[in-house]
């Protein structure tokens, strides 16, 4: 029955006032956000920092685009290009899929985590990878719960695809810890709020040990194996893509159980000689865990089912 069909013998009731704070002062009703702006909020300082302090984001010449403006503009931002394409397949399928708008945090994340990870001097990479994180939100899941992180997928996919036409942003940093020690604080705070600083703060206390196990079969120093923590990449992997909230596990003991393990899962490919290790462990035990709490929440409720009807 849709919403706008009712029973004649049921009464309409009326919507219920809307609840305000007459005495809350209007300094911090300015002040407090939607939950949904803060990763958006987030993740526009990384970009910022990312920009500003080691020059990840390229405008490369555009000959199209130089066209287009009669040579006024001779230049067009990948990330901005991956913002749009992310943007407008999340309002497409949305659109045809549930029949609603969508708010576009989701998208707008998506977006830049493709434009800052995603390295080349092809503009068509971009906006692939944005595309496939956003469609893969709509066709890889079970019910309502999506199996992969959409960034984390279309990163993967993109690698394997085209890897010879595009390479990703990996341990890249430079000299300055001003950058990082603002994003840690900012996503602290942020991760905070949302109740998932659990989760980065258990992989990274996987990482620790693990990053000196490594230099048992490596040779190289701990600083060398402890530095990708400091750069961009993990800064989206951590805040971003392990954090996901539509993509990670209900209770907060199983979350920190899949960070360690993801974090077991990249030490083990990267002793291995796999340079995109990050994706490729998350890609793999990220949806093995959610398929295995799929599994376990339909096998107790066939289990309450069966008592019932006994």
């Amino acid at each position: 029955m849709s919403s706008s069909t009712q029973v004649a013998s049921e009464p309409a009731v009326a919507a219920p006032p809307a609840v305000t704070h007459p005495g809350r002062p209007a300094w911090q009703r300015l002040l407090t956000f939607d939950n949904r702006y803060l990763a958006p909020i987030l993740i526009t300082l990384i970009l910022f920092f990312a920009n500003w302090f080691y020059g990840n984001l390229d405008n490369p010449d555009a000959p199209w685009m130089a066209w287009l403006t009669g040579g006024r503009i001779t230049t067009f931002s990948p990330t901005f290009a991956a913002m749009l394409a992310a943007m407008a397949t999340e309002l497409v399928l949305s659109r045809a899929f549930r029949g609603k708008w969508p708010h576009l945090a989701s998208a707008y994340i998506s977006g830049i985590s493709a434009g800052i990870l995603v390295r080349g001097p092809l503009l068509w990479p971009f906006v692939l990878c944005a595309m496939i994180s956003i469609a893969s939100k709509y066709a890889l899941r079970i019910g309502p719960r999506h199996l992969w992180n959409p960034t984390n997928f279309g990163m993967t996919v993109m690698l394997f695809l085209a890897g010879d036409a595009m390479a990703t942003l990996s341990v890249q940093t430079g000299n300055s810890y001003w950058a990082p020690i603002v994003i840690w604080i900012a996503g602290a705070l942020i991760l905070g709020r949302l109740r998932r600083l659990h989760i980065p703060l258990a992989f990274a206390a996987a990482y620790f040990p693990l990053a000196y196990v490594r230099t048992l079969f490596t040779g190289d120093t701990y600083l060398a194996e402890l530095a990708p923590l400091l750069s961009p990449m993990y800064q989206l992997y951590m805040c971003f893509m392990i954090t996901d909230p539509p993509t990670t596990t209900r209770t907060v003991r199983s979350r920190c159980l899949v960070a360690v393990l993801v974090a077991v899962a990249e030490t083990i490919l990267r002793l291995n000689g796999d340079v995109h290790a990050p994706y490729h462990a998350l890609f793999i035990v990220g949806p093995a865990a959610n398929l295995v709490e799929i599994g376990v929440d339909a096998c107790r409720k066939q289990a309450k089912l069966a008592m019932a009807v006994a």
